[in-house]
């Protein structure tokens, strides 16, 4: 399982390490062309006065294995805080090993102690085994929902619109 495997808050010294696992995730997915993070945006989003983020690092020994990235979001049908994971990651060499289980659970258990409603994430639709791992720890695909997303010049002409 994941018993070589310490999960602990980021810290401000992490950041590079985060950095690094957000484009090792982005190289995974194909997407290496979408990151745009930096160090100083991601502490400040991490750690700043406003913090909107939080992470989770899993470390296996003095190596960064994986992190999980989440945040608070609201639910009006159930009037309750939840908890949004933006990105789940463990690097391909640590995988199998139950690292993502542990991480996922990690922030599982964050969500219940902090009262939410809800803990949700997405996957892609070609990660067949991140679908599958998902399924098999009860969680349900909410098929009948589409993502919408607005970003650069679509973002900033929507926001211009009278």
């Amino acid at each position: 399982m994941s018993a070589a495997l310490t999960i602990r808050p980021a810290t401000p010294a992490d950041v590079p390490a985060l950095l690094a696992l957000i484009r090792a995730l982005a190289d995974y997915e194909h997407l290496t062309h979408l990151v745009a993070a930096d160090e100083a945006r991601l502490a400040d989003e991490l750690f700043g006065p406003h913090p909107i983020i939080e992470a989770l690092l899993g470390w296996a020994g003095a190596e960064p294995a994986g992190f999980a990235l989440f945040f608070q979001n609201y639910s009006t049908f159930l009037g309750r805080r939840g908890l949004y994971l933006e990105d789940l990651f463990v690097r391909p060499e640590h995988r199998g090993k139950g690292h993502g289980r542990a991480l996922l659970l990690a922030v599982a258990r964050i969500a219940q102690a902090r009262g939410a409603g809800r803990f949700e994430w997405m996957a892609l639709d070609w990660n067949t085994p991140a679908i599958e791992f998902y399924k098999a720890l009860g969680a349900t695909e909410m098929g009948e929902w589409r993502l919408f997303r607005a970003t650069g010049d679509a973002l900033a002409r929507l926001a211009a619109m009278d």
